[in-house]
């Protein structure tokens, strides 16, 4: 990996409780030696149970700070995670168009973890005709991909987002109903890849997010996408491995588990 700390940009909701959205991305980013500059989509009144109430920024406001971020630094990736309204999402159209060669990592949250759900139908057809047409990899689970598609056969889904426009699709098994967790890579004309990972033993808060934003931080420092997404389950899968209770409900994904490795 190089010495040079390169820019993630990401946007997405601000986590109160402090174990998704923007503040999993700067976690994940620092301990993968990115610099992680945000733009907060939206705010939320959260726990380690469930997402309550989003209280989406303007649209007008959240584009002019992403703007004079873009403007200043050197942003290699953007990262996309909550969106909060349908206004948010063609703001963030309007940039992925001003910013064609940025490579862009969705992890299209419609649900909460805790249930709620956080797009509904107009927000869900936006994300697919607005963002996922400028996507570089999109991270859905299969609950997602499943509403992303309305289709039920997993690999008839990623196929399904990658017709949609996605360069690629990291498609994650871990709501479903088997022993060991089950990922699978759907990429353009290529084989599908299947990654297999022990099942852990917790509901974890923020596992999306850690996912995705390691995903982006890899591609970043030049990964090639495949190596990108096996090293990034990896990470993601040792800070669930390593997590720990903050209140009483989701475990938090330890972040800098390598820290605590080294002592």
């Amino acid at each position: 990996m190089s010495s040079i700390r390169p820019v993630v940009l990401c946007f997405s909701g601000h986590d109160p409780c402090g174990g998704a959205g923007l503040q999993a991305d700067i976690e994940v980013l620092i301990s993968h030696r990115c610099h992680a500059a945000t733009v907060v989509t939206a705010l939320t009144e959260q726990d380690t149970h469930n997402i309550r109430k989003v209280i989406p920024q303007t649209a007008a406001e959240f584009k002019a700070q992403a703007l004079t971020i873009l403007s200043d630094l050197p942003v290699k990736v953007i990262k996309i995670g909550l969106l909060g309204s349908y206004d948010i999402i063609l703001a963030v159209q309007k940039i992925l168009q001003a910013y064609p060669n940025i490579p862009v990592v969705f992890d299209p949250i419609l649900a909460a973890g805790g249930g709620m759900h956080l797009a509904d139908d107009d927000l869900r057809q936006a994300m697919i005709e607005r963002i996922l047409p400028h996507t570089f990899i999109c991270t859905p689970n299969s609950h997602e991909a499943r509403q992303l598609t309305q289709l039920d056969d997993l690999k008839a889904c990623g196929r399904a987002l990658l017709e949609m426009g996605c360069k690629n699709v990291l498609l994650t098994g871990a709501h479903e109903d088997t022993r060991a967790v089950r990922n699978q890579l759907f990429r353009p004309e290529e084989t599908v890849e299947t990654f297999t990972w022990e099942r852990l033993g917790h509901q974890y808060h923020g596992s999306g997010c850690t996912l995705a934003s390691s995903i982006a931080a890899l591609l970043a420092h030049d990964l090639d996408c495949f190596v990108a997404v096996s090293e990034a389950q990896e990470y993601t899968w040792n800070a669930l491995s390593k997590a720990y209770p903050t209140g009483t409900g989701q475990y938090n994904p330890n972040r800098f588990f390598w820290v605590d490795d080294e002592n």
